[in-house]
């Protein structure tokens, strides 16, 4: 029977992980995410799991390098520069082609910034997530239960096609209360032949591994690697359409802008404009082909961040400069105000009728 229950969004994402079958964490402390260790260092221990607080991100990101070799379920988080710290062991997990869970609840920046909302860190995300040619799943949630939903996703599509997967949220939905519902259902180990988790003389050894000295065989790894992401982005996209069946303007946010975005897209039909929202809901594989599909249609796009400008550049690479795409944000840890995006929709529409 599924159980709905007031949390935290930091405290919900470590419930969703565990019953996703996590059993292995490995963090350091950061505002606005911290309640996601102290959840796990409570949880695990009561449960058989492992937690571990380690020396730096470095170490944690590495921890779970290892432990995600063995072919658990393993997971750390953090926050935008503690991310930066991760990103050398985020590489290699890449490299060794291995499926793990990366939390980001983002704060402002660059540098140390400050602890307030963000999402400046889009770019790190889906272009640069570690160095050399290599990506990783990367999901936005809006809400805190969209949180809990897309960790047992985030989990399954990892292990599916061995990679790494990351949930990109905000200091504001980390910080939120929303009730959510947690589904109960049955957690299913997918097969994993390739672990180095003992082989009792049955098999040959497996080895993980992201080193590869002779350059045609790294050049052969890596294209076969970027043939699987092109399957993933053919099938694994995903975007939530809100009144876009006949709109004119179509503002594009994803996370917390979103919802700030869904307010306006409503005023702004209640005073006449034809607004719509296209949420992104994975951000790598980006939902390119739902933004194509209504350039039609569209006089102008506006693409709503908290950041001086990031996921407009993939928006405009999907409209193929066909219509106007304008971009609105705030920065340092504000939050537009739906007012503020109201006013943006209105004077692309030319005024509200």
């Amino acid at each position: 029977m599924a159980e709905k229950v007031l949390m935290k969004g930091n405290e919900a994402i470590a419930e969703a992980a565990i019953r996703a079958g996590c059993r292995h964490f490995f963090g350091y402390p950061i505002t606005p995410q911290t309640e996601v260790s102290a959840y796990m260092a409570k949880k695990m221990p009561k449960i058989g799991g492992v937690f571990l607080q380690a020396e730096s991100e470095i170490a944690a990101a590495n921890m779970v390098l290892g432990a995600a070799s063995a072919g658990v379920r393993a997971m750390t988080s953090s926050s935008s520069p503690g991310i930066s710290l991760k990103q050398e062991a985020i590489s290699y997990i890449i490299g060794s082609d291995l499926p793990c869970l990366i939390l980001n609840i983002q704060r402002g920046g660059p540098g140390l910034g400050g602890i307030q909302p963000s999402q400046s860190d889009y770019f790190q995300a889906t272009r640069s997530p570690g160095h050399g040619d290599g990506h990783m799943l990367v999901f936005a949630p809006a809400s805190v239960q969209e949180m809990v939903t897309l960790v047992g996703d985030a989990f399954d599509l990892a292990d599916k096609y061995r990679m790494p997967a990351m949930i990109l949220g905000d200091g504001a939905l980390g910080q939120m209360m929303e009730p959510v519902v947690f589904e109960d259902k049955e957690v299913k180990a997918p097969e994993k032949p390739w672990a180095t988790n003992g082989h009792e003389n049955k098999r040959p050894h497996n080895i993980i591994n992201s080193l590869y000295i002779q350059p045609d065989e790294l050049e052969k790894i890596v294209k076969e690697r970027f043939e699987k992401y092109e399957k993933i982005k053919a099938t694994e996209a995903r975007a939530e359409e809100f009144m876009t069946d006949d709109a004119e303007i179509i503002v594009v946010a994803y996370g917390i802008a979103a919802r700030v975005a869904k307010s306006a897209v409503r005023n702004a039909r209640a005073a006449g404009i034809k607004a719509g929202l296209i949420r992104p809901i994975t951000l790598w594989p980006f939902p390119e082909k739902v933004i194509k599909a209504r350039v039609g249609q569209a006089k102008a796009f506006l693409t709503v961040e908290l950041s001086m400008g990031q996921m407009v550049e993939d928006v405009r690479l999907a409209v193929e400069c066909k219509k106007p795409v304008e971009f609105f944000g705030r920065t340092g840890g504000m939050v537009p105000t739906t007012a503020e995006v109201y006013g943006e929709i209105v004077r692309l529409n030319g005024g509200a009728k």
